[in-house]
């Protein structure tokens, strides 16, 4: 089984010409047509932390919200939301806090795709680098002591420099770590921020960066996108 995975900052619906425009990003996300896609910064960070993302306008695409978020007018967790084909069975979808000073999360769902269950995670992490290893390592943490073993893919914007430096190597060789390349920032991308981490259950068939027209404009990060092959359940 392969499935598309994709990571995507929308850094709340807000494009490099500043205007909020949910639509422009639904759009972008329908060019990536991927299976799974992790959103980060969906909801805004004050208030009723209200999506950026009507769920209307969900509602009418090829997508589900895993459901994460704890208030009602949130789509996630400390702006992490997690959308999959609609066909796809959802079986739960759990919000997670991680160690840090100001508020950070992670968006947990189990779906099943063609009688494979899966788990996947949705992450912003922190600009500390020590805070970095700490969320990491309690993702890492998270997973192990899980009761299934589940095959496992963890996307997001990492906010680390280095492909396989610093924080990253908290995932060691039980991961796969892919990081497709440079997508931040999306006008003329210099950081590799954005990755794609899968456990061994997985292999890496390729990986990209999103970069088009529109996708350098509707927000400052560029989504990645890999394409994995389940190989052991």
């Amino acid at each position: 089984m392969q499935l598309t995975f994709a990571s995507y900052n929308i850094h709340k619906a807000v494009g490099l010409d500043r205007k909020r425009d949910p639509e422009r990003i639904l759009s972008v996300i329908h060019e990536i047509d991927a299976d799974v896609i992790a959103l980060q910064e969906a909801d805004r960070r004050i208030g009723a932390r209200e999506t950026c993302i009507p769920r209307a306008e969900i509602d009418d695409t090829h997508w589900r919200l895993v459901e994460v978020a704890k208030r009602p007018r949130s789509i996630g967790w400390h702006g992490n939301a997690l959308l999959v084909r609609r066909e796809f069975d959802v079986h739960e979808g759990e919000a997670l806090d991680l160690p840090t000073l100001e508020p950070r999360g992670a968006a947990c769902g189990e779906i099943t795709i063609e009688g494979h269950r899966i788990r996947i995670i949705g992450t912003h992490l922190d600009l500390s680098g020590l805070r970095r290893r700490d969320q990491i390592r309690s993702l890492v943490s998270f997973v192990e002591d899980c009761s299934r073993n589940l095959p496992t893919v963890i996307m997001g914007d990492f906010n680390q420099w280095g492909r396989s430096t610093g924080a990253m190597r908290e995932f060691a060789d039980r991961w796969t770590v892919v990081t497709p390349g440079k997508s931040y920032p999306s006008r003329q991308p210099m950081a590799t921020l954005d990755r794609i981490v899968a456990s061994t259950h997985w292999g890496c068939v390729h990986s990209d960066v999103h970069h088009t027209g529109l996708s350098a404009v509707a927000s400052d990060h560029l989504p990645v996108v890999a394409r994995l092959e389940l190989t052991k359940k």
